[in-house]
């Protein structure tokens, strides 16, 4: 009887360690998504859009002038989408277990020539599939040039704001920091720190 209590007791053991080491596996690759910046997309200055230009003479008459007048002015209002691209590398073939990854919530700040500007959440939950591709995570970014770069001059703003928006993106301009947290059978687990995301290459932990 005691031998059979013992075996029962050293199964169960051998299970709950089994259980543990296999739940923090989980926990450590769920904290391996990827991240890089997709592209900028929808640029508009004070509600002009930039899409497909390369300078002021590409426009019409009066978005020409609307621009033209910002040039006089102590304001530079933006805003454009940033495509996140996230990538779930737990399909199961590289890792022990396929797992779809649930980010409850992601800070993340926007970084123009290395300078900080505005920062934000996103607006709800987000599954990252663990098929091996990835998805796309649109953030909308409203700011005000003026406030970060007026030391520059509104005639620089501008030409930034083609380089960022216009006919050729240059995406070696922004950068972001995100915080993701990601949803477990424990609850909400924040990585440690902020991953610097760039556009040439996933972010590294």
């Amino acid at each position: 009887m005691k031998k059979s209590v013992i075996v029962f007791i050293t199964i169960l053991s051998l299970s709950l360690i089994f259980t543990s080491c296999s739940v923090l596996n989980t926990i450590t690759n769920l904290q391996k998504l990827k991240f890089k910046i997709n592209g900028i997309s929808d640029f508009k200055v004070s509600g002009v859009s930039l899409s497909g230009k390369s300078s002021i003479s590409d426009f019409g008459f009066a978005d020409a002038l609307k621009l033209k007048n910002l040039l006089s002015g102590s304001s530079f209002p933006v805003q454009f989408i940033l495509d996140l691209e996230a990538y779930n590398p737990n399909d199961g073939k590289t890792t022990p277990v396929k797992t779809d990854a649930t980010i409850s919530s992601m800070q993340w700040w926007l970084y123009i020539d290395n300078v900080q500007t505005i920062s934000g959440n996103i607006a709800s939950p987000i599954t990252v599939p663990a098929t091996g591709q990835s998805i796309v995570i649109p953030l909308t970014m409203k700011l005000d040039l003026y406030t970060f770069f007026k030391d520059k001059g509104l005639t620089r703003l501008l030409e930034l704001a083609f380089s960022l928006g216009g006919m050729k993106s240059d995406l070696t301009h922004v950068k972001l920091e995100v915080q993701p947290t990601v949803q477990t059978i424990f609850g909400a687990i924040s990585y440690p720190g902020r991953l610097t995301v760039i556009d040439k290459e996933y972010s590294k932990q």
